[in-house]
């Protein structure tokens, strides 16, 4: 790594490091650095003296008077009129004009008739009977197709099979 590369990474470790807030590691880091990069160290140097400058200016507090003040400058301010007054912002009435357009757009769209849903349900239910009943149209086509079945006399297989039930008895 070049050493402008490494003074490039350093120089948010840097505050950090001046600060006081820097973990153990990266202030071993930051110190080595310093004692290898002249630049490095010239810019800390600077940071600290800007910072004692800036520890030396006096705190500067708003006066007693100052929340009073602020109040009676509020209380100058007009009130807003018109039929929008009522709003905080004319962005916020925009804002519901627009709403309000929207659903008075989207409310005379054409919609589905109730008639049109009513044919939707029933074919839908029509759909979901047949559904209901595929297992036992699935049985009835597999009778009706099996061959073996057509070739027997429908009533001597009936009674023949009677038979076989009464004798075995």
């Amino acid at each position: 790594m070049s050493n402008t590369e490494r003074c490039k990474g350093m120089e948010d470790k840097l505050v950090e490091y001046l600060d006081g807030r820097a973990k153990p590691a990266a202030r071993r880091a930051v110190e080595e650095h310093l004692t290898d990069c002249p630049s490095c160290r010239a810019q800390a140097e600077e940071f600290r003296t800007l910072w004692s400058a800036l520890d030396d200016l006096p705190v500067i507090s708003p006066s007693p008077a100052f929340d009073a003040s602020l109040r009676v400058r509020i209380a100058a301010e007009p009130a807003r009129r018109g039929f929008w007054g009522w709003l905080p912002s004319p962005r916020l009435a925009f804002a519901v004009t627009a709403l309000v357009a929207m659903s008075v757009w989207m409310a005379s769209m054409p919609g589905v008739t109730t008639d049109q849903t009513a044919m939707n349900l029933a074919s839908a239910e029509s759909e979901f009977g047949m559904i209901r009943d595929l297992p036992v149209l699935e049985n009835y086509d597999v009778v009706s197709k099996f061959d073996v079945l057509s070739e027997l006399p429908a009533s001597t297989t009936g009674i023949a099979a009677k038979e076989a039930t009464t004798e075995t008895r």
